[in-house]
């Protein structure tokens, strides 16, 4: 049987100093993996590295890394190198919107442009900067943050965008390496309850102030809540991992139903899925 290990798999996770990012990351660390993350600040990123390595079996290394800048792309890999010896896993992990660009005459230029090189052109960066590497380790696995945002329109232009062309760069990398034993897969993300996400959705009303914008967004979810950290961390894992060997060029929509329905009120008003008769 397979183990759910990553030991002997040295890993880079971006965007890693919080949120979704730590949690791959300590994940990971659990798995005795070691593991190189980043931030755009050293300060951010150098605490969670220490706390990591003292809790769990994998070494965590920390990396100032702006993933936009070539240079600093460039010395995340050497530096993981030097560190590991090699490189067998890459989540791509780092990311993020302009929230009031939300739709494409709201979205200027320079917005669209800042959003695609975040969410896109820094993954294809780090994604060609690893495959050398990678190739001569004997392969590897390559795991991408997506979004439900790139499956269908739900509005954040720019990020949206650029979450769909990441579908499409992910199946090229597996079926251009796949021969060399490479593997790329997509997490297409719902809503994750990250601490900041929490505290924005709660804070904002809806336009009539009857309903907080989570409570209109939970009715979008068939299973009645958000997705954790945790959840999508154990699902990274199990992509970086030798459990989904056979795994390639795919992309796994973890959204809690948000993809597959309408609004949970609706389906109940028409079909009274909300009213199970007790079995006799």
């Amino acid at each position: 049987m397979v183990e759910l290990s990553l030991r002997d798999r040295p890993a880079i996770v971006t965007g890693a100093s919080r949120g979704i990012g730590r949690e791959i990351a300590a994940r990971f660390a659990e798995a005795g993996g070691d593991v190189a993350i980043c931030s755009r600040s050293y300060d951010d990123v150098e605490p969670v590295a220490e706390e990591l390595t003292a809790a769990h079996a994998g070494r965590v290394v920390p990396v100032e890394c702006d993933v936009t800048d070539r240079d600093e792309i460039r010395n995340l890999v050497d530096t993981t190198i030097d560190e590991f010896g090699d490189i067998r896993v890459l989540v791509n992990n780092a990311g993020g919107s302009d929230e009031s660009a939300n739709t494409i005459h709201r979205c200027d230029e320079a917005a669209f442009e800042w959003m695609v090189d975040l969410n896109l052109k820094s993954q294809f960066l780090l994604s060609k900067e690893v495959l050398p590497a990678m190739v001569a380790s004997g392969g590897g696995s390559m795991v991408h943050m997506g979004s439900v945002n790139g499956l269908f329109g739900i509005g954040l232009s720019g990020y949206s965008e650029a979450k769909s062309g990441l579908l499409s760069m992910s199946r090229n990398i597996a079926a251009h390496y796949g021969q060399h034993g490479i593997r790329s897969n997509v997490i297409s993300a719902g809503t994750i309850e990250t601490a900041n996400r929490r505290e924005e959705m709660e804070s904002t009303e809806g336009r009539t102030g009857e309903s907080s914008a989570r409570d209109r967004w939970l009715d979008q979810y068939p299973l009645g809540r958000f997705g954790t950290p945790d959840e999508v961390a154990d699902t990274t894992l199990f992509l970086a991992s030798e459990m989904s060997s056979f795994i390639t060029g795919e992309n796994l929509v973890l959204d809690g139903g948000l993809t597959t329905s309408l609004p949970t009120s609706f389906i109940n008003e028409i079909y009274q899925t909300d009213e199970i008769p007790a079995r006799e």
